[in-house]
């Protein structure tokens, strides 16, 4: 029995890769559970196993005793002495009490039993390999598809790429090698749930260490990444040693880093954006490719007004609002971007109403009533708007008009010149 049971050890540990021990020990927990089942024992029993030699016993304590009252947990001294020389009364030792039938039923129970055990062993080992390895890049294969949620094997498991992990416009197909980001590793009752993400920044930033050894190496730093799967990121890179070009080691020559990136993400444009601890400069790098005229900072409110040039504002604001959206969330500033057509507007928009000939206070208080609560509003309205207002007649209308539009005009030329 010892042989067999020193084989199923082997067997066990050599297809399951695990360590000898664990296995011993699971052994013991199960041979104990069935030893008690068939044989009913109430005894303080113990199960020893030889690792070495599969060698099997069933061991009692017993406390040495003159005269023996219950033989399950009590020995005669004599015979005590015959396994331990030396021993004194109430002295418990341990006595082999191993039933000669007992080796059937060990590797019979060892084989239903331990199977469970060692089940659960491995699947602790392999949660405890990827939790370790959560937030790291991990290459698997695509294997199926179930309820749109993409099964990607890792060697010996399987894990799952949700939907909301999954990069928009990509298709996963069968046999596909595809490198995704450990985004979570979970227990469960059939075992760990390994969760992937085609979608995390983390998975630019471990493609960028993998690409590029000044990344790697930490001379140049990834200080923040801003990203929208499938569209575009946008990352600030810093040089810690001032004779390494922090965005030309990441773009490589002619763009031969970087673009391995943006092939392995399946076309995402990726803007490589030279970091700066001074707030203007980094949000107006961040907005590139856009050319930025003028920067007005707004600490408390944590805004920037951001001037762009007229025909380069809708390239400043990019596709659906991506490229502001990505240079606000990279940088932490909120950012309104405007013309200077609309700044100059804007400061008009400012002057008081009775600051307009013939407008007094109350004539200004019923214009505002009226919703004509600037000087842009009443450049842009109508004579017959402003008659409505109680106390301002034709010739008036036409004079405030024309005062407004003036001063319109006005901030419009100064934006040409």
């Amino acid at each position: 029995m010892s042989v067999e049971l020193k084989g199923l050890m082997e067997e066990i540990r050599k297809e399951k890769e695990i360590e000898l021990g664990v296995i011993v020990e699971a052994l013991r927990s199960a041979l104990l559970s069935a030893y008690k089942k068939h044989f009913g024992s109430s005894e303080n029993v113990t199960i020893d196993i030889s690792p070495d030699t599969g060698r099997l016993k069933v061991l009692a304590k017993k406390r040495v005793v003159k005269e023996i009252e219950d033989p399950r947990i009590e020995i005669g001294k004599e015979e005590a002495k015959r396994i331990k020389k030396r021993v004194r009364l109430n002295q418990e030792i341990e006595v082999e009490i191993t039933p000669k039938e007992f080796g059937r039923i060990a590797v019979q129970t060892a084989k239903q039993v331990v199977t469970q055990r060692i089940r659960e062993a491995e699947r602790e080992k392999i949660y405890q390999e990827f939790k370790e390895r959560e937030g790291d890049i991990i290459t698997g294969i695509v294997q199926r598809s179930e309820h749109r949620t993409v099964i990607v094997t890792l060697g010996k498991i399987e894990a799952i790429l949700p939907v909301r992990e999954q990069t928009w416009g990509e298709d996963y197909r069968y046999g596909d090698r595809i490198k995704t980001y450990i985004l979570n590793v979970k227990r469960t009752p059939r075992g760990p749930q390994i969760i992937l993400s085609r979608t995390h920044p983390g998975l630019v930033r471990r493609l960028f260490e993998l690409e590029i050894p000044e990344v790697y190496e930490k001379i140049v730093e990834m200080k923040n990444i801003a990203r929208e799967a499938g569209g575009r990121t946008k990352i600030a890179v810093f040089s810690k040693d001032a004779n390494v070009d922090a965005v030309g080691s990441c773009v490589g020559t002619r763009g031969a880093r970087v673009n391995s990136i943006i092939q392995e993400l399946r076309g995402e444009k990726i803007d490589i954006i030279p970091y700066s601890e001074d707030a203007v400069t980094f949000v107006s790098s961040a907005l590139k490719p856009a050319q930025v005229q003028e920067v007005i900072v707004h600490k408390e409110e944590g805004e920037m007004e951001v001037i762009v040039l007229k025909d380069k504002l809708s390239l400043a604001i990019g596709k659906k609002g991506q490229n502001v959206r990505l240079a606000a969330k990279l940088t932490g500033w909120k950012i309104d971007l405007k013309s200077p057509e609309e700044k100059a507007l804007e400061e008009k928009a400012k002057i008081k109403l009775t600051e307009l000939p013939g407008v007094g206070k109350k004539s200004a208080q019923a214009l505002e009533k009226a919703g004509l609560r600037n000087v842009v509003d009443i450049a842009q309205s109508k004579i017959e708007d402003l008659t409505k207002v109680k106390g301002i007649g034709k010739k008036s209308a036409e004079k405030i008009l024309k005062a407004a539009k003036e001063l319109i005009g006005e901030a419009k030329e100064k934006v040409g010149k």
